[in-house]
């Protein structure tokens, strides 16, 4: 059974993905896949010092976001796409549950997500 995620962790996670740098990386990670990358590739593709970049690859694994291996002399760097998706769980977890029931609602009044009671459509881009 998957942990669910609390306030607290999620709050960190969201900090984590506060700066632009981090979450510029963190979406580069995710684009890539469970694969990840090496951190040299990482470095010439943001272009970003390395000290910066550890930096801030060490914020999103202490935020549980990324998780690194290290391969003979490569560091791989990759998204933890079970705690992102524990994110997004928290984050939609309670759509449109206080909105008005689907009958008075206008189109507008809820952002369609997988897991909204209220909407059938699937989120943009699903």
């Amino acid at each position: 059974m998957a942990t669910l995620l609390t306030e607290e962790l999620a709050a960190a996670s969201l900090g984590a993905l506060g700066n632009p740098t981090r979450l510029r990386l963190y979406r580069l990670l995710v684009r890539t896949g469970p694969a990840g990358l090496p951190v040299g590739t990482l470095i010439r593709t943001l272009g970003t010092p390395a000290s910066t970049l550890a930096h801030h690859l060490a914020c999103l694994t202490r935020a549980g976001l990324v998780e690194q291996e290290q391969r003979g002399r490569e560091v791989r760097s990759r998204p933890d796409f079970a705690v992102m998706n524990q994110l997004m769980d928290f984050l939609t977890a309670e759509c449109c549950t206080g909105a008005p029931s689907a009958q008075t609602m206008e189109e507008t009044d809820c952002v369609p997500t997988a897991t909204c009671p209220e909407c059938d459509e699937p989120r943009e881009g699903d």
